[in-house]
C-alpha cells in the first residue's frame, strides 16, 4: 500500500468510500466547541480536496481555519512531524502558518475525525514574473531548507521513483483505470519515462535528502503587503531540495532559466544548493504527473472527486497523458537548466 494512505488512528465508518460522510456543519461547529472555541455557525469551505478545510466564525473573535485530516492517510506520528516542522520554522521567524496550540496540543479528535486549528492568514498569489519576488521566495526557501536539513522525517515517506512513479503506475494498472485500447501505448511511454527518470537520478548522483514543504506551488504561497508566507505543509516529506523550487518555474526554457537564476541568488544567501540536482528538474515533474493520476484514482470513491474532476478517467484524459509523457521523455534528454 502507498505509505501516504496508511493510518493507525480510529476512522469513521465507511471512511474509504465516504470519508467525510459524518462531517456535517454541526459536527464542525461541535468539534470547535469541544476545544472551548465558541463557534458561531458561520462556515466557509475552502479549496481543498485531500482534506476538508473551513473558515469558521468564532464569537467576538477573529475567524479561524480548521482542517479535518483525511481518514486513513497519515498516522498521528506523521501529522505530529508536520506540526513539529512548521513550529520549528515559525520559531526561526520564517513566515509559515503553523497549527495553533490548544490545550497543550495541535492535533485534536472529535467523533473519529482528527483536526487542527490555524489562524486565518489571507493573501494573494505571488507575482512570479517579478525578479524581486523570485529572489525573496528564494531567500525564504533557503531558510526553510536550512531548518529542514537539520534532521529527516521518520514517519513520512520519501519522494523518489518508488513512491511517486512505480507505486502510482502499479495502482492504476492493478485497478483497471487505463482503457484497454490505450493501455499498451500508456504502459510503453510510462516505462520510457521511468527509464529516463532513472538516468536523471544517475546523473544527479548521491542525493542529500531533507525535510521539504513538498508541494510548493504558487497556490501555497500567499502574498500580503508584508511579503510572502507559506501554507499547507500537508505533503511535507523527505526529498531533494530542487523539489521545492521547480514548481515555482514556468514558461519556456529561457524563461525558466531566468526565474531559477533569481531564486537561487536568494536561496544561496542562506543555504547551499547542490547544483547536480538540476538534473532532476524534469524528472521530478514527470514523477509528479504520474503521481497526480494515481492520486485521482486512489480518491475516486470519494464522491467529491468525480464532481470536481469530471474529465479524469475519460478516453481523452489518458490519450493526453500519453502525449504529455512523450514530451517529458524528450525534455529529460535535454541538458539541465544552467542559471
Amino acid at each position: 500500500m502507498n505509505p501516504n494512505l496508511q493510518d493507525t488512528s480510529k476512522n469513521p465508518p465507511d471512511s474509504d468510500a465516504q470519508p467525510y460522510a459524518g462531517l456535517t456543519p454541526d459536527a464542525v461547529t461541535d468539534a470547535l466547541c469541544s476545544l472551548g472555541l465558541s463557534a458561531d455557525g458561520r462556515l466557509l469551505a475552502l479549496n481543498s480536496y485531500e482534506n476538508r478545510v473551513y473558515q469558521a466564525g468564532i464569537e467576538d473573535q477573529t475567524p479561524v481555519v480548521v482542517k479535518f485530516y483525511r481518514p486513513r492517510r497519515w498516522s498521528n506520528e506523521a501529522i505530529a512531524e508536520e506540526h513539529e516542522f512548521t513550529e520549528q520554522l515559525a520559531q526561526a521567524q520564517i513566515p509559515v502558518v503553523a497549527p495553533t496550540v490548544i490545550n497543550n496540543q495541535t492535533l485534536h479528535s472529535f467523533e473519529g475525525f482528527r483536526f487542527s486549528v490555524f489562524r486565518r492568514q489571507g493573501g494573494r498569489a505571488p507575482e512570479l514574473d517579478n525578479p524581486d519576488v523570485l529572489q525573496w521566495l528564494g531567500r525564504l526557501m533557503g531558510r526553510i531548507h536550512a531548518v529542514g536539513q537539520l534532521q529527516q522525517f521518520q514517519h513520512r515517506p520519501t519522494l523518489n521513483m518508488q513512491t511517486f512513479g512505480l507505486d502510482p503506475r502499479d495502482y492504476l494498472l492493478r485497478n483497471g483505470f487505463i482503457p484497454p485500447d490505450i493501455r499498451p501505448a500508456w504502459e510503453s511511454v510510462v516505462q520510457m519515462a521511468l527509464d529516463e527518470v532513472a538516468r536523471c537520478y544517475e546523473r544527479a548522483g548521491k542525493l542529500d535528502l531533507i525535510r521539504l514543504h513538498g508541494d510548493c506551488h504558487a497556490g501555497n504561497v500567499l502574498w500580503t503587503d508584508a511579503g510572502p508566507h507559506f501554507v499547507d505543509f500537508d505533503d511535507a516529506r523527505n526529498g531533494p531540495a530542487i523539489q521545492d523550487l521547480w514548481m515555482l518555474l514556468s514558461g519556456d526554457r529561457y524563461e525558466m532559466t531566468s526565474q531559477l537564476s533569481e531564486i537561487l541568488d536568494g536561496y544561496g544567501q542562506f543555504c547551499d544548493f547542490p547544483s547536480r540536482q538540476l538534473h532532476l528538474l524534469e524528472a521530478l515533474r514527470t514523477l509528479r504527473l504520474l503521481h497526480y493520476s494515481g492520486w485521482l484514482a486512489q480518491r475516486w470513491q470519494d464522491p467529491a472527486f468525480p464532481v470536481a474532476f469530471p474529465w479524469f478517467n475519460t478516453q481523452r484524459y489518458w490519450q493526453d497523458r500519453v502525449l504529455e509523457l512523450k514530451e517529458q521523455v524528450a525534455l529529460m534528454q535535454e541538458p539541465p537548466l544552467s542559471p
